[in-house]
């Protein structure tokens, strides 16, 4: 057991790292189907299988209990579980300093509002091609304008703290990052760019394949513009740069060349209830019994998490050689 954590009532493990942000996934489901995430043909998890709304609320409250100060919404696709908004409804009253969204885009012309009444502050959309043709090549299923239109309805909605994700791929969209860039600036709105995480086995590509460091995007970019690093913190693990002309922050998630897991201050659970104490391992504990076997008394479940920590590995080792460490999709990890 981690004495540390069990003496301050707070999430820390063995190296350290205070846990302040958790990752919580609300479905494996998904309205896309992006070629880096999961599978063309994908078999999703059985109703009996996933948490209640219900549970995800509790597991949203034990851990604000905990010290946790962000909680995120993921998925698959956040939006397209069946009364979403219930649970929204309930994480936004918990009182967190951060509350924010993973999504696609698509739903968000439909949602923006809701979300903002309900007490989100964040929304990180994921836009990897302004291409429409190229777009759906990426998605599979995806339409381009509809997540365009999306990201005009959260900027409708009045959210402030709005991030564009996009996930550059080598034969794919490389030769967009500089459109992206100047779209996030026209909308005003921060973007981060990420290197494709080899989680799964994908049927599209070979990861080697279509990997594209950080590095070879910030040069792309620094052929236009000159970056240069700032202090921005989401408590995610993006790296921000300024542009001397434009007030948005320029972001680099890289978990393949510049491992990120010395200040991991995150977990992630599934929405199938399972702690995932990294995102590149397979450590990891199920809360259901917790939730389940203790319908009106969450101590057994704070007590789970808090002895979680003593299992949080060091860091994740990605490799692209094929050699895939994590089967586990995308969509199952969470966001």
């Amino acid at each position: 057991m981690n004495q540390v954590a069990q003496l301050t009532n707070t999430l820390v493990d063995n190296f350290g790292r205070q846990v302040t942000y958790v990752r919580l996934s609300v479905t494996d489901r998904c309205d896309f189907r992006c070629v880096y995430c999961m599978s063309e043909s994908m078999t999703f998890l059985p109703k009996e299988s996933i948490l209640s709304l219900e549970e995800i609320g509790r597991i949203a409250q034990v851990f604000s209990e905990l010290g946790v100060e962000k909680i995120r919404l993921t998925g698959g696709e956040p939006l397209v579980r069946r009364d979403v908004m219930q649970v929204i409804d309930y994480i936004g009253g918990l009182g967190l300093k951060d509350f924010a969204m993973t999504t696609n885009g698509s739903q968000l012309p439909r949602y923006a509002k809701d979300l903002k009444t309900a007490g989100l502050h964040r929304l990180n959309i994921s836009l990897d091609s302004l291409d429409a043709k190229k777009f759906k090549r990426i998605t599979r299923t995806g339409n381009l304008q509809q997540v365009l239109d999306g990201i005009d309805a959260a900027i409708q909605a009045g959210f402030k703290g709005i991030k564009l994700n996009a996930v550059i791929m080598k034969g794919r969209n490389e030769d967009e990052v500089l459109d992206l860039v100047e779209f996030a600036r026209s909308k005003k709105i921060d973007i981060s760019f990420i290197e494709e995480m080899p989680l799964g086995v994908v049927s599209d590509h070979e990861r080697g394949e279509t990997y594209c460091s950080s590095d070879e995007v910030r040069k792309i970019i620094t052929s236009r513009y000159a970056l240069t690093a700032n202090k921005a913190k989401t408590a995610g693990p993006s790296r921000y740069y300024s542009m001397p002309d434009s007030s948005i922050n320029l972001g680099f998630i890289s978990p393949h060349s510049h491992n990120f897991c010395g200040d991991c201050n995150r977990v992630r659970v599934t929405v199938e209830g399972r702690l995932l104490l990294c995102l590149g391992n397979e450590h990891s504990i199920d809360l259901r019994p917790y939730l389940r076997n203790h319908p009106q008394n969450n101590q057994p479940l704070k007590q789970a998490i808090i002895d979680s920590m003593a299992i949080k590995p060091e860091r994740h080792h990605f490799t692209n050689d094929g050699d895939v460490q994590v089967v586990r999709m995308m969509n199952m990890t969470g966001g």
